[in-house]
């Protein structure tokens, strides 16, 4: 919350981070071995979150309305191809069937997703995952905490996740030329909608935290670790979404 650059370092971050495992995480339950590396990656986010979204003294911090949210709707219309072949390698055909029917919906009585029958007219609100979900079903440990310039907090595996992400995506393997790119405009632009109608929760984070960097560092661990309970072959302790790295 897709631009893309520095995807090659990303990777092999990734790949260097997920190796350590548990065993990497530090004695306060916390593993962020690029902590220095990474407040300076935030800063340069917090920067042009600033210099772009920031609400003017006054104004208020979320915006959401009819023209916004259909921009949400067609970036994240866009996303569930690559949701249906995450959800079909994680050997889960539900999720994968559902997000096959609301893309097949939204694309078509939806206007190319601008609009959402699926959810409202038909019971099928998005199956959300991602490759970093995938991993964690395959076994793989959660890594480092990371930020990546632009995308923000992540962690090791879910860094390697977004480039597979991004690689796999069906919708870049159908479209060409000016479809291509009109596609991928189109979900920065869903992006951009989304920060607008979540401006007061992004907001409060960046700048009314006294450490800005680890309240983001700590609440994206938190939802993370929550949404993918049980799905990574690691103890429960390490899985505990409520758990303070920060607690002695």
């Amino acid at each position: 919350m897709e631009h893309r650059f520095g995807l090659v370092l990303i990777a092999g971050l990734a790949l260097a981070g997920c190796a350590g495992g548990p065993a990497a995480t530090g004695p306060d339950g916390l593993n962020d071995p690029f902590e220095g590396f990474n407040r300076h990656v935030h800063g340069f986010n917090k920067g042009i979150d600033r210099a772009l979204f920031k609400a003017a003294p006054g104004q208020p911090r979320s915006v959401d309305n009819g023209v916004l949210r259909a921009v949400s709707n067609a970036g994240s219309n866009l996303s569930l191809p690559g949701k249906v072949v995450n959800a079909l390698l994680q050997g889960r055909p539900e999720p994968a069937v559902k997000n096959t029917f609301r893309f097949v919906i939204n694309s078509t009585i939806g206007l190319a997703g601008l609009f959402d029958p699926a959810g409202k007219d038909f019971a099928l609100p998005e199956q959300d995952t991602d490759f970093g979900e995938t991993l964690a079903v395959w076994g793989m440990a959660e890594g480092p905490y990371m930020e990546l310039p632009v995308y923000g907090p992540s962690t090791g595996r879910d860094a390697l996740g977004r480039v597979a992400d991004i690689a796999m995506n069906p919708i870049g393997k159908v479209l060409e030329g000016a479809d291509a790119t009109a596609a991928s405009a189109t979900r920065v632009a869903g992006k951009v909608a989304d920060r607008k109608r979540y401006g007061e929760l992004i907001e409060s984070v960046l700048y009314d935290s006294a450490d800005s960097y680890a309240q983001a560092r700590l609440l994206y661990l938190q939802m993370r670790r929550h949404q993918l309970a049980g799905k990574e072959n690691d103890d429960a302790q390490a899985w505990d979404p409520y758990e303070d790295p920060y607690a002695q």
